[in-house]
């Protein structure tokens, strides 16, 4: 009788600070190819996790305990840690899956698709591709048509990076000082970040822009 042949258990990180989700993706995961060598749902941890754990993929949602799982995307590149990222978040894609390549992501799906969606775009990513869905593969190939893409409904793309992130603490209703606290600034810089959003966002004072961005954390779960 022909032994049974047992396959490779892909090793899984998860970065995602709702817990509640983070147990269903586990467990999800686990029915299939996949084990969960470390879970977190900050930066500085997360880091920790990867590096004592060397795992095959990281996922990671945009929203993190007192960060922004782009930065955590930074830091991997910067320090040099080889692993494939894969962005899972409900943001909007358009507004978020290119900052996330750029950032050094290997892809971006959106908690909104279905579980074997999920499953696909991790095969995908640990075989070396990019992944990322229908709506901004279409933006992508708008541009390399030379046609403009379709931008997001929000309007922040016209936001940096550390912009955008500063407007979603802004949104959850984080003053300067704690702003400052969680992005490791000082809350000159948090001010001057501030002065130009709303600048960008032509929001005429500080409550235009508070009410700007609680709308849109609302909208989004940001």
């Amino acid at each position: 009788m022909p032994e049974a042949t047992s396959q490779k258990l892909h090793r899984v990180v998860l970065v995602e600070d709702h817990l509640m989700f983070r147990e269903w993706l586990g467990e999800m995961l686990t029915r299939g190819q996949c084990e969960i060598c470390g879970e977190s749902d900050n930066i500085r941890d997360a880091l920790t996790v990867i590096l004592d754990t060397r795992p095959d993929i990281v996922i990671v949602d945009i929203s993190l305990k007192g960060s922004s799982g782009l930065e955590l995307i930074k830091d991997l590149r910067a320090q040099k840690v080889d692993v494939p990222v894969l962005v899972l978040s409900m943001h909007d894609e358009v507004l978020y899956a290119e900052r996330a390549l750029r950032a050094g992501a290997r892809g971006y799906i959106s908690k909104n698709e279905a579980t074997a969606t999920l499953s696909h775009a991790i095969q995908h990513v640990l075989s070396g591709h990019v992944y990322l869905g229908e709506k901004m593969t279409s933006a992508v190939l708008d541009r390399m048509a030379g046609r403009e893409p379709r931008s997001s409904t929000t309007g922040l793309e016209v936001l940096a990076d550390r912009e955008l992130e500063v407007f979603r603490l802004i949104g959850r209703g984080c003053t300067t000082r704690e702003i400052a606290a969680q992005l490791r600034l000082g809350e000159t810089t948090v001010e001057t970040y501030r002065a130009r959003i709303k600048d960008k966002l032509h929001l005429r004072n500080t409550a235009a822009l508070a009410t700007r961005a609680a709308q849109w954390v609302q909208e989004t779960g940001g």
